[in-house]
């Protein structure tokens, strides 16, 4: 497993208790109390850790190479259902760009995903994560299927941002990002978006327009990195905590100004500790919000998408 530099005290005692157990066995010395005190002090650290962090921290966890990404969660929410489609019928197959037809519970849902790779070949093959124009003229066209089919819509979002390459821009990228936005805002169907890991600048609103938006506790959403604002503002990386505060750009923050609908709870350490009550969660949250959505008028579902939008940086003294 791999450790955050502030989880460092975690594994140190992890490290302790495991070195204690070995001496009992081999030595066949009762160790159970010293055991015991270790463990206790285990959990009182996790919990200090864990319910301290800070956005920079979050920001760590969101990125952890353990936590599970979007095909993880369409595997355990649609299992075998699942069937992946390609191609945006234009130009090719974005691999950083996953979608296709999958169950969860009774409903079918068209579920779309931005997808990074697990080692250095996987995220060579995913380009990290970073979609190209023909990933999201693939998703708008995975969304205008769903329309045609009257199917529910699930987005997830974990990218560090759009592919800033010079081939990218040659194709549109800028427009194709505004043309998911457009669409999106006008689709007749419930759009549920929820944020899994990183939800960085343009590359997460070409798929980040819903009707309810959902962040997991530990990721973060904002026009743009840390570091890249703090290279920005101090030309440096070396002020990327500062950055983080600044930017407001966790849960927490987003809930407060309104931009998002809901936080998922994550377990003690984040969704990779636990991965399988964090699928549990994320499909509970899914079904309630589809529930409610589907009992609303089309019509009137996309009025208050739009409203909702709208709304967003409005404010009065």
């Amino acid at each position: 497993m791999e450790y955050l530099d502030f989880e460092l005290p975690i594994k140190e005692l992890q490290e302790q208790i495991q070195k204690c157990r070995i001496l009992g066995d081999e030595s066949q010395v009762d160790v159970t109390d010293t055991c015991k005190k270790l463990e206790e002090k285990l959990e009182k650290t996790k919990a200090k850790i864990y319910s301290n962090l800070t956005a920079w921290q979050r920001v760590q966890l969101s990125r952890h190479p353990s936590r599970p990404y979007a095909l993880d969660y369409i595997r355990a929410l649609c299992g075998d259902s699942f069937l992946e489609l390609h191609g945006d019928r234009n130009f090719g197959d974005d691999k950083a760009m996953v979608g296709g037809l999958g169950k969860i519970g009774d409903q079918t849902f068209m579920c779309i995903g931005t997808q990074k790779g697990y080692n250095t070949k996987t995220r060579q093959y995913r380009n990290f994560g970073m979609a190209n124009p023909e990933g999201y003229r693939k998703a708008l066209r995975l969304m205008k299927k769903a329309e045609k089919f009257n199917l529910p819509i699930l987005c997830l979002v974990d990218t560090p941002g759009a592919y800033p390459g010079l081939e990218a821009e040659e194709r549109g990228q800028g427009e194709a990002i505004a043309r998911n936005i457009f669409e999106m805002l006008g689709l007749k169907v419930p759009v549920i978006v929820m944020i899994i890991g990183e939800g960085a600048s343009g590359g997460a609103l070409g798929i980040g327009v819903g009707d309810h938006i959902c962040m997991l506790e530990n990721t973060w959403y904002s026009v743009i990195s840390p570091e890249s604002c703090s290279s920005i503002l101090w030309r440096s990386w070396e002020y990327k905590e500062q950055a983080a505060e600044a930017l407001k750009l966790t849960a927490e923050d987003m809930m407060k100004a309104k931009l998002v609908d809901c936080i998922v709870p994550e377990p003690k350490g984040g969704a990779h500790n636990d991965r399988e009550a964090t699928f549990s969660a994320v499909k509970k949250e899914i079904l309630k919000a589809y529930k409610r959505l589907s009992k609303v008028d089309a019509n009137a579902r996309v009025h208050q998408r739009r409203k909702k939008f709208l709304k967003m940086g409005v404010f009065e003294e």
